[in-house]
Order: structure tokens, then C-alpha cells, then sequence
């Protein structure tokens, strides 16, 4: 898995790049949640429950049904967020789903179920460069945890710095606010 710290960047680095007309503070801040909810996946290690099992880590929580459920429950709530369902719905399904497609770009781990319940296999992106950190806080505040970081930086955090600097001049350039 990626860490905490990068799963939410995406979403934030395009939410930047569009402007606060187009994704509103609030729509933002719970898509940068929704980015992260996958991973609570976590608590079926504590519950007994094994990796490769569909509820135990990247398995249900990871799968595309699961962004969609999510993204329908951002529909239901999008008064909150300042938007329409539709907005809503589509913004913090993609935002769950983005969790999943880091997680499929790292070097470890058993893959990601994107089709269950339809299929219990697990997939990896063709292109997996990012090192898959370690699960718990002792094993991340070790020299692997920086490498981790460091793989995270280069393959995630400048590109997405790179989307919302373009993003942001672009809308100067064009003069569009927000």
C-alpha cells in the first residue's frame, strides 16, 4: 500500500488544479477522506481475518462496487459538500477508486480486488514502481519507511504538485477564477 500521507494527494492535486468553482472546499476535503477510507481495511488484521480474504486487506474496500457504494453515499450528501449528486457522487466515487489505483502501482502485497464481488482475483497496474510501504507505525519509522517516502515522492508527490501548478497557471493564463 501507499501511505495515508500520499493517498489523498491526488484528489487534492486535481481538486487544485480545477479551482474552487468546480470542486468546493468541503467536496475537496471529503474526497481527501474517501482517498484514505480503503484502508480501514486494516482492522481485519486485528479482527483474524487473512490478506487474501475478500474483506481482509485490499480486497472488498479496494474494489470498484466499494468506490461506487461510497460515491453514492457523497450523492445523498452533496448539500453538505456545496454541489449537485451528481457532482458529488462522481468526485468521491473517483476519489475512493484513486485509492485503489496507487495501491495497484506498488512492488508488493497480494494486488488489488477491483472486480469483487464478481471475481476474487487481485491485480497489479503494469507499471508498479511505487515500493509498497510496511503496515504499522514501529516497521514505517525505519530506514524502509524512507524509502518508501522517497519512492512515494518521486512517482506520486511531484507529479501531483505538477498537476496543480499546471492546473492553477493554466486557470490564470486563461483568466477563470476559482
Amino acid at each position: 500500500m501507499t501511505t495515508l500521507i500520499t493517498h489523498p494527494l491526488p484528489v487534492l492535486a486535481v481538486g487544485l488544479a480545477l479551482g474552487s468553482r468546480v470542486i468546493p472546499p468541503r467536496l475537496l476535503l471529503a474526497g481527501m477522506l474517501a482517498a484514505c477510507l480503503p484502508d480501514l481495511d486494516v482492522v481485519a488484521f486485528k479482527l483474524g481475518i487473512a490478506y487474501q480474504d475478500a474483506l481482509g486487506h485490499r480486497g472488498f474496500s479496494h474494489s470498484l462496487l466499494f468506490a461506487a457504494l461510497v460515491g453514492a453515499l457523497g450523492a445523498v450528501g452533496c448539500r453538505l459538500f456545496g454541489c449537485g449528486p451528481l457532482k458529488a457522487c462522481l468526485w468521491i466515487g473517483l476519489a475512493t477508486a484513486s485509492h485503489s489505483v496507487l495501491d495497484a502501482m506498488t512492488d508488493g502485497g497480494l494486488g488489488v480486488a477491483w472486480f469483487w464481488p464478481w471475481s476474487d482475483q487481485r491485480y497489479f497496474l503494469p507499471l508498479h514502481p511505487i515500493e509498497v510501504s510496511p503496515i504499522g507505525l514501529s516497521r514505517f519509522l525505519s530506514p524502509r519507511g524512507a524509502q518508501v517516502l522517497l519512492s512515494e515522492a518521486r512517482w506520486v508527490w511531484i507529479p501531483c504538485l505538477t498537476v496543480a501548478l499546471g492546473g492553477i497557471a493554466l486557470r490564470r493564463l486563461l483568466h477563470v477564477r476559482g
